[in-house]
């Protein structure tokens, strides 16, 4: 599919274009500053130039066979080529297979969290051989996660003080990535102590350079933080235990890319509020590039699901908030059954629905259309950014889908 190809072409001068040479000229104007705009809008811009100058050249009348010694040349600016668009999927790939088939065509790389490693470096689980067809007709790369199962922070900070297992965890990924064709890993260790983020980038950095030995790629899903510290109790076991343990400068230097996962803004811990409210997006982006991450190496988190805030009560736990993440499909059962009417938020850039139910309110923040392009439109703001990456495939709903293929200039 075009969008998921680096497009490196250059025009034909006018004078040429005019006699049918078809010479290609491979340089462009020294003085030619390249401005930042969507991608579709490039191309647009790049073929009325073109258009234009040929039109200039020609003019009326026979045209002179020496070209003139000014004669301008263009070219599609140096690095510039369509998003890459990450597209997570839930487990071994199963949950998300029929989605994937549809939507291939607009995705770059598929990434299955479908792998877990223990304390001693033993890694288990596997990718659907379905989708690793679907993948290989498709031409998308397979990138599948290693998560510590459950987000468990003991297995973890053990994993990483076992020497033998990070070697054993190590050797295994590039055998596996051997054995079955992937494009590379990437790292998903959650719910990392701030005191353990030199081991895990040593750990990133060991992995990275065998991985890369092996012709293989290496990326890293990052929390996003603003450097705070926090002030209040929560947010300061968040930062401590969450957001800060990530140095996105060097985990930057030493692999191909980093997911900064601008999402779950609120999510079950927290009281209702947005998925990935655009002010918030924005500050993140905004330090892990004040910290030394190349934009070309920052893919941009992208909600596709959305959230619902309820309380319930639960036998073991007694009465609580319940906070879920949800698909599309449950957010139209429930608007359907509620008979609420969505707000847009424009500040936010999402919808928002509250509703009574048996005299407590309900929240909903739903990620859509409308919302994508709104973060879309903020990804556009950041020049030479490389990407996105959405979670979760089997979450989009109908909506989605034309709005990222309009994005990619399909």
């Amino acid at each position: 599919a075009v969008a998921r190809r680096v497009l490196h072409w250059a025009l034909p001068s006018p004078a040429d274009s005019c006699t049918g040479t078809g010479t290609v000229l491979r340089s462009r104007s020294a003085t030619a500053t390249p401005v930042h705009m969507p991608y579709r809008h490039r191309l647009a811009a790049v073929s009325i130039l073109f258009l234009v100058t040929t039109l200039a050249a020609c003019g009326p009348g026979p045209q002179s066979d020496t070209p003139a010694a000014d004669t301008p040349t263009l070219q599609e600016p140096a690095g510039e080529s369509p998003p890459e668009v990450l597209m997570y999927v839930g487990g071994n790939g199963e949950r998300g297979l029929e989605q994937f088939r549809q939507h291939a065509g607009s995705i770059s790389i598929v990434a299955p969290q479908a792998f877990r490693v223990d304390a001693d470096g033993n890694i288990t689980g596997g990718v659907l051989p379905e989708l690793m067809e679907v993948a290989g007709a498709a031409g998308v790369h397979v990138m599948p996660l290693i998560v510590n199962p459950g987000f468990n922070q003991e297995l973890f900070h053990s994993l990483m003080d076992n020497p033998e297992g990070r070697l054993r965890a190590v050797e295994s990924m590039v055998e596996l990535a051997r054995e079955h064709g992937f494009y590379g890993w990437q790292f998903d260790f959650e719910n990392v102590h701030v005191t353990y983020r030199d081991s895990l980038t040593s750990f990133y950095r060991q992995t990275a350079e065998a991985l890369h030995d092996g012709g293989f790629k290496l990326s890293i899903a990052v929390v996003p933080s603003d450097g705070s510290e926090g002030e209040i109790p929560f947010a300061r076991y968040m930062q401590d235990n969450w957001r800060n343990s990530f140095d996105m400068a060097a985990l930057a230097e030493a692999g191909d890319f980093i997911t900064l996962m601008t999402y779950a803004q609120h999510g079950g811990p927290t009281a209702p509020g947005p998925i990935a409210g655009l002010p918030w997006v924005r500050r993140m982006t905004d330090h892990a590039l004040a910290v030394g991450v190349p934009p070309d190496k920052l893919s941009f988190g992208v909600p596709s699901y959305s959230g619902h805030w309820y309380p319930h009560h639960h036998e073991d736990r007694g009465l609580r908030m319940i906070g879920r993440e949800i698909p599309y499909s449950r957010v139209q059962e429930l608007l359907a059954s509620s008979g609420a009417a969505p707000e847009w938020l424009p500040e936010q850039g999402v919808h928002r629905v509250v509703w009574e139910q048996e005299g407590t309110f309900q929240w909903m923040f739903i990620e859509e259309g409308r919302s994508l392009r709104a973060k879309l439109d903020l990804f556009d703001s950041y020049p030479g950014m490389r990407g996105i990456s959405v979670w979760v495939l089997r979450s989009a709903g109908p909506e989605f889908w034309p709005v990222l293929e309009e994005w990619l200039g399909r």
